[in-house]
C-alpha cells in the first residue's frame, strides 16, 4: 500500500484506479499459472517503463483486477490502453498458441471497468477485493516487484 503524495512541475497528486479486464470470449486464460506468472513480469515492465504502479493485482480463470496508481499526465483510458496493448502483445509473443485458440486475434475483450479509488477505508475493500480474486497463488501486491 502507497499512501505517499507524489510531487511533478508543481503538482502534488494521488491517482488510484480499480480497473477490471476481460480475455476475449471470456477464456478462461489464467488458469495456467505460466501465463499469470509471465503477465506479472510484464506488468512489472510496464510499471518502470510508463511510470505506471499496478499495487495489487489479482487474477481470476478469464480476467484481470489491478489497483493502479499513476501519473497525472496518463489519463484512466490511457492507463487501460497502454496495460492492454503490452500484455496481449508480450504474452503472444511468448505463448503464440493462444493467438489460435482467440480466433480474431485479439487478447482483451473491448470493454472492462474503470473506477476511482480514495485513500482510506475505500482503498482497503478495493485492495481485499483484488485479493480474493481467483486463486491465492496468483496473487501480487507492489512488494512483489
Amino acid at each position: 500500500m502507497d499512501n505517499r503524495l507524489f510531487k511533478a512541475s508543481h503538482k502534488v497528486y494521488i491517482l488510484k484506479y480499480h480497473i477490471v479486464l476481460v480475455c476475449k470470449y471470456r477464456k478462461d486464460i489464467f488458469l495456467d499459472v505460466r501465463i499469470v506468472e509471465f503477465a506479472k513480469r510484464v506488468l512489472a515492465e510496464i510499471s518502470k517503463r510508463y511510470n505506471i504502479v499496478y499495487e495489487t493485482v489479482g487474477f481470476d480463470e478469464d480476467h484481470l483486477h489491478v489497483l493502479v496508481q499513476s501519473v497525472p499526465r496518463y489519463s484512466p483510458s490511457k492507463i487501460v490502453q497502454i496495460t492492454k496493448s503490452v500484455t496481449a502483445r508480450e504474452i503472444f509473443r511468448q505463448f503464440p498458441e493462444i493467438k489460435e485458440e482467440l480466433w480474431g486475434g485479439e487478447f482483451w475483450n473491448d470493454g472492462g471497468y474503470i473506477g476511482t479509488v480514495g485513500e482510506g477505508p475505500n482503498a482497503d475493500i478495493i485492495r481485499n477485493y483484488i485479493v480474493k480474486q481467483g486463486r491465492n497463488v496468483n496473487q501480487l501486491s507492489l512488494h512483489d516487484f
